[in-house]
């Protein structure tokens, strides 16, 4: 099975966050590349443990994921991200 992700990633203080919204899980690091391996980790072992425990099709069908060739992927697609500032 192979699932279409997206990836945040920003800096808060010292350390790297990085967050993928469709799933909703967040990890961080010391560096860009320990952030995002931490977050692949943390991604595989929730889906592992929904897998184990029978939830996984409950999971993804919550999230909005649907087949298409054996890829999972969510029914919106991010296209572009751009800070804005909106003044009071």
């Amino acid at each position: 099975m192979k699932l279409k992700l997206t990836e945040e990633l920003w800096k808060e203080g010292n350390m790297y966050v990085t967050y993928c919204p469709e799933l909703d899980i967040a990890s961080c690091g010391e560096t860009v590349d320990q952030a995002k391996k931490n977050l692949g980790e943390v991604i595989l072992i929730n889906l592992e443990e929904a897998q184990r425990i029978g939830s996984l099709e409950e999971l993804l069908a919550e999230a909005g994921f649907d087949e298409k060739q054996g890829i999972f992927s969510i029914r919106k697609e991010l296209v572009g991200f751009t800070p804005i500032e909106v003044a009071l």
